[in-house]
């Protein structure tokens, strides 16, 4: 799947072959854009802590899955 279009339809899809290939590629779309706003609050300031509650998650997770790369 390469674009989003292709993955938007492929999501719905009832074969669970393509339905999962859908999941996986959305799964590794997050997570990119994850990294991206994450670089961006960071530059732009914001504590690990609000980072964390944007997210929903403990300031402890935010930090051990993204400190490393600043």
């Amino acid at each position: 799947m390469e674009n989003a279009s292709e993955v938007a339809a492929a999501a719905s899809s009832a074969d669970p072959k393509i339905g999962l290939r859908a999941v996986v590629a959305l799964h590794r779309l997050a997570d990119a854009l994850e990294v991206l706003q994450v670089d961006n609050a960071r530059r732009r300031g914001w504590s690990w802590q609000e980072i964390a509650g944007a997210l929903g998650v403990s300031k402890q997770a935010v930090h051990k899955k993204h400190a490393g790369r600043q």
